[in-house]
């Protein structure tokens, strides 16, 4: 078995900031495309633009406020699974949908410790067992994967994807190398 990695609760917090404001640039751009370009299939992992940033909330939904919480039960998952507010057809939805993850997530960060972040978790749907400093590097790393697909197909339009770097985010917006978001 590969030991797991222990972040601190610093660097789980900064990690998910970082999550957070990344996904909100790609919302900022994606939602500047008329609806058609945003919501067409373009044979990425989740099809549409809109529907890949739907599925990194269901990332960050499902680890950060369910799984490394214990939640992790049928009980628990059906009813979260069915919800039909995660399955927003709209921006306004969206929004409604990405403050509500968003939230739940930062009270997450706000209660992590050394002893919650090594806590052991299972998500039923993998094999074996993993901590919850997994959950955040879990949902750090599809996000970039999903994100890939994102600036892949960007590019493949001549549309220059928003600024993902680690240092970037790290200042405010306007100074990230004189360009705008």
């Amino acid at each position: 078995m590969v030991e797991p990695i222990r972040l601190s609760p610093d660097d789980a917090r900064a990690l998910i900031e970082y999550n957070q404001a990344v996904f909100e640039r790609y919302v900022r751009q994606v939602r500047r495309i008329p609806r058609r370009g945003a919501f067409r299939p373009r044979g990425i992992g989740h099809e549409s633009w809109f529907e890949t940033l739907v599925h990194i909330l269901h990332v960050h939904e499902v680890w950060l406020v369910y799984i490394v919480h214990g939640k992790n039960r049928d009980r628990d998952l059906e009813p979260l699974f069915k919800d039909s507010r995660r399955k927003p057809s709209d921006w306004t939805e969206f929004a409604e949908y990405s403050a509500r993850v968003w939230a739940g997530v930062r009270a997450t960060a706000r209660g992590l410790t050394p002893r919650f972040l090594g806590r052991r978790v299972r998500a039923p749907w993998m094999p074996g067992t993993y901590t919850a400093s997994d959950g955040v590097l879990q949902t750090t790393f599809e996000q970039a994967h999903h994100l890939g697909e994102i600036i892949g197909s960007l590019w493949q339009e001549d549309r220059e994807p928003a600024e993902m770097t680690w240092l970037d985010t790290r200042r405010p917006l306007g100074r990230a190398r004189g360009r705008r978001r």
